[in-house]
């Protein structure tokens, strides 16, 4: 004998119970079979609606009825033949008919207790498993309806009744015997007391009467038919990548039912386990899926986490006090108040300094739970030796599953690891002493975003998916995109890293997309994107809560600059190419480096000194390695090494100034790179990441620029350099005349920081340098002759962006 049970959407219209039809005549040609069925989907939803309308006294439960019977006539109509379809209407019609009595008498009562919801609730089974008999006979296949009302008996608890096994086992037996068919059709879910009355297993309760037959007739197998190939590592749901469990144990296959996953029943399984029954979930859609197997051993494996799942919304409830300490029965007095109010307590947590006992409930019966622990404690918090029961709720409980989990070290390390990566706090923990099980209680709202970090972490092999948005789409923002866009293969291929682009904003418009977007028209999403509001674009980006978001600054605004504490706190990532954080007030520069190491993420803006140079990477090596940096000296600007490698007299300063803001050196307004102050900038944030608090005021600037080259605007700009051209020329001339270069130099030694122009002769490591060449000498404790030098091109489009390319795949993989 075998067990087939089919859920509510294996038979939500005619066309799925043609395959149902089909699965119970294949498998009753190997072996006896019992089918057994669930209501159509939705109708027992609708069934309790209808008898709540009618309590609540609204009259339009008639038309939920009228609904619920119209579509279950139309079911017969397709289903069977025109010749086999009276009888059968004849027997709907008659149901729906008493369905409408007993809702009438709710009406006229203005009550619907749990005895008549039982008995309402079961017809939804009764019509769907008359239907399904009815369909086997119009083809002919030899069967027998089963009335599980008489076979199942229970106590009298109504909507949550315990089974009698001892009278069950010999009813069932006894039914089987005498009919002797070859196949059997049964109702799901309902059950009756010792007085006959109808009474109901629990929602989800089909899944139970179909273990209950099975263990009742010591059935060879029991195949749960639903909408999914079998359990899953996680819900499909929020998880893309969730794949089918080929084979689970029973123990592991009830923790993932408990917390939530909804493939199987969690009682469902106490029947077959006692009896080493194998039990199979297949999907009715795709039958020729393995779907999963869950049996007695844990298979051998080398997946030591079997599966995630998750459930919510639940509140912790948490009671506390000095009082609690050293005296005993505080947790029996609570668990038992809350069983009076039949809440289920979901998962437990105690200190072990017994100063607070935490358990989490389900939401809807927080409030009825916290009156219940008030009730009872109340002298103790009158006397204020417990505190009043403390509650938060819209959290979640996200449960990791794995039978062999006991046998490997640091799995919980590495769950809180990547969940703390990725900003998920948890609020409260909880592992049994078997290891099966380590539960977390998050807030509702990260639940997606724990999930998929977690498979990733536990069940991904191939790739972790990288979230990134890019602010700034000039020069240098398009480089990166061609580069992030040219690239993604070979990250995925290497490194496993999925990385999308998944937000693109420049000064006027913005477009967010968790799918990712399309790096190869990028263009048109963002036209067709939202008007840039600063505060919108980082609310709807964090709402997105996606794991693993790198925010990627290529601009010069101070405003973006202002988002980026935000977003820290929320452990999203920031990459600035964009030199205003960095170089603002030390308590501001500070507060943001302290809030990506507090929320366990990165702030990282390498590219604010030398383009795609390693130069604030290197510092950091050293500092890390417990050197000390005594001074730097360093040109810091491509643009005007670019600028001074081709000025030599023989045409004027401002063509060759114009020629570098041509081919992309210089800011936008040249003047930030002429006057010094994006080089003073570089030397401040250099001077910080060795460890001193400078201010951008205490950096000495000495311009070479004439005072009246800064008013104006742009064009007024490069007028008066073409009229100071003699100023410009004889500050050549000076240094030629030495055998010297001219370099514009930032330094610092002895806490003090200036930038500004120097003729320097050539025994001087600054002096060779070419084209926009950049470069950085680090006089430290280990290199105090011979600095440590680090040079090459520290201007041009193509190089910045790969220096904040190098700084997104650092985020993510440190």
């Amino acid at each position: 004998m075998q067990v087939l049970k089919f859920g509510g959407s294996s038979v939500a219209n005619a066309a799925n119970i043609g395959r149902v039809l089909d699965l119970a005549e294949a498998a009753a040609r190997q072996q006896p079979a019992v089918v057994v069925v669930s209501a159509l989907g939705g109708v027992t939803d609708a069934l309790i609606g209808a008898g709540r309308r009618a309590a609540a006294a609204d009259a339009t439960y008639r038309e939920l009825l009228q609904e619920l019977e119209q579509r279950h006539l139309a079911v017969v109509r397709e289903l069977l033949p025109i010749t086999g379809q009276s009888a059968v209407l004849s027997v709907v019609k008659t149901h729906c008919n008493e369905l409408e009595s007993l809702c009438d008498g709710i009406f006229a009562l203005g009550e619907l207790s749990n005895r008549t919801l039982d008995k309402l609730v079961s017809y939804g089974e009764l019509l769907s498993s008359k239907v399904v008999a009815a369909g086997l006979g119009a083809r002919g296949a030899a069967h027998q309806w089963l009335d599980s009302r008489q076979l199942i008996r229970t106590d009298a608890r109504y909507g949550h009744a315990a089974v009698d096994f001892a009278a069950t086992n010999d009813r069932i037996q006894a039914a089987v015997q005498q009919a002797g068919a070859p196949l059997y059709v049964a109702p799901g879910f309902i059950s009756s007391a010792p007085d006959g009355s109808t009474t109901t297993l629990g929602r989800g309760g089909s899944d139970y009467t179909a273990a209950i037959f099975a263990g009742a007739l010591s059935a060879t197998q029991l195949e749960i038919w639903t909408d999914v190939s079998g359990m899953m590592t996680a819900d499909p749901r929020l998880v893309r990548a969730a794949r089918p469990i080929p084979r689970i144990s029973y123990q592991e296959a009830m923790e993932l039912s408990h917390f939530g996953a909804k493939v199987l029943y969690p009682p469902t399984i106490q029947p077959v386990m006692r009896q080493g029954i194998p039990l199979w979930i297949k999907n009715t859609f795709a039958p020729e899926d393995a779907g999963t197997l869950v049996e007695v051993g844990p298979p051998a494996n080398h997946a030591f986490v079997r599966g995630l799942s998750s459930i919510g919304p639940v509140a912790l409830l948490r009671l506390e006090g000095s009082g609690m300490v050293g005296i005993p029965g505080f947790s029996r007095r609570l668990f038992a108040a809350l069983a009076r109010e039949q809440v289920n307590v979901i998962l437990i947590t105690q200190s072990s300094s017994e100063h607070s006992i935490c358990v989490a409930v389900s939401a809807p019966e927080a409030a009825r739970a916290q009156q219940a622990a008030d009730e009872e404690f109340a002298p103790e918090i009158q006397a204020g030796r417990l505190d009043p029961l403390y509650r938060e709720d819209d959290l979640a409980i996200v449960a990791l599953v794995g039978e062999q989990m006991k046998n490997h070290p640091g799995i919980s390390g590495r769950m809180f690891a990547a969940l703390g990566q990725n900003g998920v706090n948890i609020r409260a923990i909880a592992q049994g002493s078997s290891e099966k099980n380590i539960s977390t209680v998050i807030r509702q709202q990260d639940v997606r975003k724990a999930i998929n970090v977690l498979h990733e972490s536990f069940f991904e092999a191939t790739a972790r998916q990288v979230n990134v948005v890019v602010t700034g789409v000039g020069n240098v923002g398009r480089k990166l995109l061609e580069q992030l866009n040219r690239q993604q293969p070979w990250l995925l291929e290497k490194l496993r890293l999925n990385l999308r682009v998944v937000g693109l904003a420049t000064s006027k418009q913005f477009v967010l997309d968790e799918e990712g977007i399309d790096l190869s028209n990028w263009q048109a999403a963002l036209e067709g994107g939202q008007a840039l509001n600063l505060t919108t674009f980082t609310e709807q980006l964090l709402a997105l809560n996606l794991r693993n978001t790198v925010f990627v600054d290529v601009t010069a605004s101070a405003d973006v600059a202002q988002v980026y504490a935000g977003l820290l706190a929320k452990s999203v990532a920031v990459v600035a190419c964009n030199k205003v954080a960095a170089s603002s007030e030390y308590q501001s520069y500070a507060h943001l480096k302290s809030l990506a190491q507090e929320f366990n993420t990165h702030f990282l803006f390498e590219t604010n000194v030398g383009a795609g140079l390693p130069i604030i990477g290197t510092l950091g090596d050293l500092l890390r390695s417990g050197d000390e940096v005594q001074r730097m000296q360093a040109v810091l600007s491509g643009t005007l090494n670019f600028v001074f490698n081709n000025y030599d007299g023989t045409r004027p300063f401002a063509e060759v100034v114009r020629q570098a803001q041509d081919e992309g050196y210089t800011e936008p307004d040249p003047r930030l790179d002429l006057t010094g102050v994006d080089v003073a900038r570089k030397i401040l944030i250099l001077a910080r990441e060795a460890g001193h608090p400078l201010e951008m005021s205490e950096v000495a600037n000495e311009s070479f620029l004439p005072a009246s080259c800064l008013e104006g605007d742009v064009p007024a700009f490069y007028e008066q350099l073409a009229v100071h051209e003699p100023h410009f020329r004889g500050l050549f001339d000076a240094a030629a005349a030495e055998g010297k270069k001219l370099r514009f130099v930032a330094s610092f030694a002895d806490g003090q920081a200036r930038v500004g122009l120097q003729a320097l002769p050539p025994s001087h490591d600054l002096y060779s340098l070419q084209g926009k060449d950049n470069a950085v000498l680090f006089y430290t404790n280990r290199y105090v002759e011979q600095p440590l030098v680090i040079k090459g091109a520290g201007a041009g489009a193509e190089v910045t962006a790969s220096g904040v390319f190098a700084d997104v795949l650092r985020a993510v993989q440190s």
